[in-house]
C-alpha cells in the first residue's frame, strides 16, 4: 500500500440516506465527503401500509430530498450517486434483502432492489445500528477512533463494530447483536426466546418494566403521579425525568440499568478492545446519572489496559442513522 495522502473527498457529489425504522422513515443528502447535509425529512413509516406501501414511502422522500438538494445547490440529479438504505435486520447485504424484521413484519423483501429500481439510482442495504456506529464514527462521538463499538438503546438494544476503520459484519451479516449477548444466563425472557439477554433489562421497554415491577410491589414514588395514575403510559424517558427530580426509586432503576450496561460494555472492551464506545439512542437522554456509573462498572469489571485506552461516550448526531447510511454506501463504492 501507498503511504500517501488519500484524495481528498469530492463535496460536488452527494448521496442520499434512509433510515428505516418500525415507527419513523428519515431520508436526507450529504456531500461525499460530508461537510454539507441536505433536506433531511421525517414522516411516519406506516408499516400497516404493507412493504409495498412503505417503499412508496421511501422512494416518494427520496425524490423529495433529491429535488431539493438540486434546488439548493444547483447541483443536478447526475450529480447524485446513489443511495444507502438502513434497515432493522437481519439482513442478506449481498442480495439486498430484509431477512425478517419483526416491526414491519417483512420475511425475505428485497428492499435493495425494490429502492433502487424506485429512483433508477444504486442502492446499498445495510443494518440500521451498523449505520448509526458508522455515522458517528465518520462525523459523531467517535471520530478519530480505529476500533469502535457502538450500542443504539431504544425500543431494542442494536450494535454495530468497526475494526481498524470498517464495518464487521462477521460470516452471516449478524455481527454485532450486542443487545442479544447474555448477562444473565437464567435472568428475564428477552423478545427473541433466550434468557438474560442485555436488552431484557436495558432496552427503554426494559427500563419501564423493572420500574413497573417495583411500583406494583409497592415501592413509594413519584412515577405514577407523572403518568396520571396510569402506569401502561410508563416509559423509560418518565423514569429519566423522575430520577433527574430526584425521585429514589427512579435513581435506583438508572443506577441499575448502569450496570447492566456496565456488564455488557467491559465484555466488549475484553473482547474487541476498542478506542472508543459510543451509546446512542433515547439512553442519553438520561445523562451523567446514568453513564458515570456505567463507567464505574464498565472500570471494574474489564482490563485496565482495555479501560485506560477506551472512551465511553454518548452519541451526538440527531440523524446517525441517516448519515451512516450515506457512509456505508460512499464504503461499498471505495469512496471512503
Amino acid at each position: 500500500m501507498s503511504d500517501a495522502p488519500a484524495a481528498p473527498l469530492p463535496t460536488d457529489r452527494f448521496i442520499v440516506g434512509v433510515d428505516l425504522g418500525g415507527t419513523n422513515l428519515v431520508v436526507g443528502a450529504l456531500s461525499v465527503d460530508g461537510s454539507r447535509q441536505f433536506g433531511m425529512h421525517s414522516i411516519p413509516t406506516r408499516a400497516d401500509l404493507g412493504a409495498d406501501g412503505v417503499v412508496e414511502r421511501i422512494v416518494q422522500l427520496i425524490e423529495r430530498v433529491i429535488a431539493e438538494t438540486m434546488a439548493a445547490t444547483g447541483y443536478s440529479r447526475t450529480q447524485c450517486l446513489g443511495v444507502g438504505i438502513g434497515s432493522p435486520g437481519p439482513l442478506d447485504r449481498e442480495r439486498g434483502m430484509v431477512i425478517f424484521t419483526p416491526n414491519l413484519g417483512w420475511r425475505d423483501f428485497p428492499l435493495r432492489d425494490r429502492v433502487q429500481d424506485g429512483v433508477k439510482l444504486p442502492a446499498s442495504l445495510d443494518n440500521d445500528a451498523n449505520c448509526a456506529t458508522l455515522g458517528e464514527w465518520w462525523l459523531g462521538a467517535a471520530r478519530g477512533g480505529r476500533n469502535v463499538v457502538g450500542l443504539t438503546i431504544g425500543t431494542g438494544i442494536g450494535g454495530g463494530l468497526i475494526l481498524d476503520g470498517r464495518l464487521y459484519h462477521g460470516a452471516s451479516d449478524v455481527a454485532g447483536e450486542i443487545g442479544h449477548s447474555t448477562i444473565d444466563s437464567i435472568g428475564r425472557r428477552c423478545g427473541c426466546g433466550n434468557y438474560g439477554c442485555l436488552e431484557a433489562y436495558a432496552s427503554g421497554p426494559a427500563i419501564a418494566d423493572r420500574a413497573r415491577e417495583a411500583l406494583v410491589g409497592g415501592e413509594p414514588s413519584t412515577m405514577p403521579t407523572l403518568v396520571g395514575g396510569d402506569l401502561g403510559r410508563l416509559t423509560a424517558a418518565v423514569v429519566y425525568d423522575a430520577a433527574k427530580q430526584g425521585d429514589r426509586l427512579a435513581i435506583e432503576v438508572v443506577r441499575e440499568t448502569a450496570r447492566f450496561l456496565g456488564t455488557g460494555v467491559a465484555n466488549l472492551l475484553n473482547i474487541f478492545n476498542p478506542d472508543v464506545v459510543v451509546l446512542a439512542g433515547g439512553v442519553t437522554q438520561a445523562g451523567d446519572a446514568l453513564f458515570e456509573p456505567m463507567r464505574a462498572e464498565v472500570r471494574r469489571r474489564a482490563f485496565k489496559p482495555a479501560v485506560d485506552a477506551c472512551r465511553i461516550v454518548p452519541g451526538i448526531l440527531p440523524n446517525a442513522g441517516v448519515i451512516g447510511a450515506v457512509a456505508t454506501f460512499a464504503q461499498r463504492q471505495g469512496l471512503m
